[in-house]
């Protein structure tokens, strides 16, 4: 059987979670005896596409404009044009080697035409991994209105990328049932967690030793730095922290929100938080492997359900969470029913505040509530139960 993967993220080079998890779900098929490709844009390589292995998946680069970390208009034309730059690039090699599966990653929302013709020309069923339903989120934060041309131009390439799918994985029951709502239930959707592998990283304590924070509890944030993670947020809770001289606030990632972290950090005199530059995965692990406390916010006026992938990293490491979500997230009951963290509603501030400090008084609570995270990882979110629901729809659709 032969597997092919599109995401518009991968590694080496990356740093984003969706890049990790793509790599991990394709070794987890290569360690199950499958043989599996990547499509992928790299907007650093010469050629019109390059090819690597990387620990036995085949791995096609196509060349593509820059689509993360640059100007939003820069970004929606580079990804736009990606299913045509992908045809175009690829077109002699994938000709020649016909998949029996393709797999999907949204973001980007762009790949619908790519996907429906390459189904239709090997005749193969696709499955589409949707985390981020856009652009709904945006359209909640305010960024844009329900009806300018952009997000009619936006919404379009939406449906195209939904009817270029045999199955839509949704990430949680909640944002399961808001999508069948919203669609009037003419897709055919399964639910499908996040995944990870379950292990842990050894701490060599100089990521502590670089910014002189030995014996400071780490309250962590890590991953993308944007209105959708609402950044003041915990910049409120790490201000209001700053009289408990042993808590101290590390924020590390990218986003459109960096320079207002910036910003607040040196208004408001945060000398307990400190803002660094996104790094890549190995780096990350070794720095995740020193932090007490890991840390997410959602922005409080999204309408769909998401679970951010920086927990996966949290899990792994045996680390508890502690999370400030908008209403009604169905992520809350999973954490809590795991004692896996500490929950509050993004605008609770004093019951976020209430939390945060239990984790940093409490040691014991820290390590109990940490192995629970771990072990809801490999119950609920593992690599495994992801690899085994996708084969399960590829084997009923034979049928």
């Amino acid at each position: 059987m032969k597997i092919l993967l599109i995401v518009d993220d991968y590694l080496p080079y990356s740093i984003k979670v969706a890049a990790k998890m793509m790599h991990e779900l394709a070794c987890e098929f290569v360690n199950r005896g499958y043989n599996v490709s990547v499509v992928t844009p790299d907007y650093k390589i010469d050629n019109t596409f390059k090819t690597e292995v990387i620990d036995g998946v085949g791995v096609y680069y196509f060349k593509s404009g820059r689509i993360k970390n640059v100007h939003l208009l820069i970004r929606a034309i580079n990804e736009f044009l990606l299913p045509f730059r992908a045809l175009l690039n690829l077109r002699k090699i994938l000709n020649k080697q016909p998949h029996d599966l393709v797999i999907y990653y949204s973001p980007s929302i762009f790949w619908g035409p790519y996907v429906y013709l390459l189904k239709k020309r090997w005749g193969v069923p696709s499955f589409l991994v949707l985390r981020d339903i856009f652009p709904q989120w945006v359209i909640d934060n305010g960024t844009l209105s329900s009806w300018s041309p952009v997000t009619v131009f936006f919404k379009l390439f939406e449906r195209i990328n939904y009817r270029s799918a045999d199955c839509i994985a949704l990430q949680s029951p909640k944002n399961q049932d808001w999508f069948k709502a919203r669609h009037k239930y003419k897709y055919n959707t399964t639910i499908l967690y996040n995944w990870s592998k379950n292990s842990k990283t050894s701490s060599d304590g100089s990521f502590r030793k670089s910014y002189e924070i030995q014996g400071k509890t780490l309250f962590f944030y890590g991953g993308n730095v944007g209105r959708a993670q609402d950044m003041g947020n915990i910049l409120r809770l790490a201000e209001r922290m700053l009289p408990e001289k042993n808590a101290y606030f590390v924020i590390l990632g990218d986003g459109d929100e960096v320079e207002l972290v910036k910003e607040i950090i040196e208004s408001k005199k945060l000398v307990n938080t400190l803002y660094l530059p996104p790094v890549d995965q190995v780096e990350f692990r070794l720095i995740l492997s020193e932090i007490d406390i890991g840390l997410f916010s959602l922005n409080r006026e999204h309408t769909t359900q998401n679970f951010p992938g920086k927990l996966l990293g949290y899990m792994a490491q045996g680390i508890p969470i502690l999370g400030s979500i908008n209403p009604g997230n169905d992520l809350k009951d999973v954490i809590e029913k795991h004692n896996a963290g500490l929950i509050s509603v993004n605008g609770d501030d004093e019951l976020f505040y209430t939390n945060a400090h239990k984790f940093l008084k409490d040691k014991k609570i820290r390590k109990t509530i940490g192995e629970n995270a771990n072990r809801l990882l490999s119950e609920l979110f593992s690599v495994e139960s992801a690899a085994d629901e996708i084969i399960n729809f590829y084997q009923n659709r034979k049928k």
